[in-house]
């Protein structure tokens, strides 16, 4: 590898001539300069970033670490965080703890090394024990998609109570009585609030908790969607409408559903959540709760580049809760509208 010795024995100046040349131009004489460029351009040299970061005591790299990279829903997330970034004139390393505590544990270890401006983070590890060993770093992160105290940092997250209700509300308006909640493991607490709307809207139509059917998924992906759908099929009296926990599920149960010739919305209306651009392009547009990913991104990583910048002396901890937003297309028993 090319080093900055290199460049300045090969333009015969000292290693500080060639370090103003890249950080201070402004500095050196312009023949200088123009001899020291050519050096570099024809050496291949590219400056070591993260060690100029490391003495300077702040890195320019923000760390996103999510549940699940195949889900659309956090490349959103992923997007709007880099856009603020760039704004900022910063980039983001983005990994993928794939719903694994063990993993987020060995990322958090990578981000210490590495020295990161800070952390954007979906928790794996709902104990919290993962990130209390990451505190000793002094490293600040926000949470992103899940409610932390103020007091204990900064978090932007839905209103997935609201969701949950949203979804059960419009299930009942178009006349169904019988529900099942698929969801993912219920150890994560959006599963929980999402659960906990759904059955706030019954109790607000006086129907009865055991109204809800539950079916717990492994995973929050398609391949425990159609498993989850599989178990839907044995449940006798079939149950008329399903609410998933998210459109990755409710993908897969779309698909066990038509494989076994059940029409949906015709025998079974089905919602989603998140809103992904799959839910309106599938086989039936999929009715989905709706979060703002990529504001939640975009508003999550403006928190931290201001906890981590030149305002950190009068940053303050947020908690800040957006809002679900109901979209109805064709997999629930959505009226049409009057021309």
């Amino acid at each position: 590898m090319v080093g900055i010795k290199d460049v300045a024995r090969q333009a015969g100046v000292s290693v500080g001539t060639v370090s103003n040349v890249i950080n201070r131009p402004e500095m050196v004489a312009e023949t200088t300069r123009d001899r020291v460029q050519a050096v570099i351009e024809r050496l291949g040299y590219v400056r070591q970033e993260s060690a100029r970061q490391l003495r300077a005591g702040r890195s320019r790299i923000i760390a996103l670490l999510v549940l699940d990279m195949a889900n659309p829903f956090f490349v959103d997330v992923a997007s709007g965080a880099e856009r603020a970034a760039r704004e900022a004139g910063l980039g983001v390393m983005v990994c993928n703890s794939a719903q694994s505590p063990d993993e987020e544990a060995d990322y958090l270890g990578l981000f210490a090394e590495h020295r990161v401006r800070g952390v954007l983070v979906t928790p794996a590890d709902v104990t919290g024990g993962n990130l209390d060993g990451f505190r000793r770093h002094d490293i600040p992160f926000v949470f992103v998609d899940r409610e932390v105290p103020s007091a204990e940092g900064c978090s932007v997250s839905v209103d997935d109570i609201e969701g949950g209700a949203l979804a059960g509300r419009h299930l009942i308006a178009q006349g169904h009585r019988s529900v099942v909640y698929v969801s993912g493991p219920m150890l994560l607490p959006q599963c929980q609030d999402r659960r906990a709307g759904l059955l706030s809207a019954f109790a607000e139509e006086g129907l009865p908790a055991e109204t809800m059917i539950h079916i717990e998924a492994e995973r929050l992906d398609v391949a425990s969607g159609r498993d989850a759908g599989a178990r839907l099929l044995g449940i006798s009296p079939r149950p008329t409408a399903v609410f998933c926990a998210n459109d990755l599920l409710a993908l897969g149960v779309l698909q066990a559903l038509f494989a076994a010739g059940v029409s949906v919305p015709g025998e079974v209306a089905l919602v989603g959540y998140d809103d992904i651009e799959f839910a309106a392009a599938a086989a039936v547009p999929l009715t989905s709760v709706r979060q703002p990913a990529f504001r939640m991104g975009h508003t999550a990583a403006e928190l931290l580049i201001e906890e981590t910048g030149e305002d950190a002396d009068i940053h303050h901890h947020r908690r800040i809760v957006l809002q679900p937003e109901l979209v109805v297309r064709d997999s629930t028993f959505a009226p049409k509208p009057v021309a």
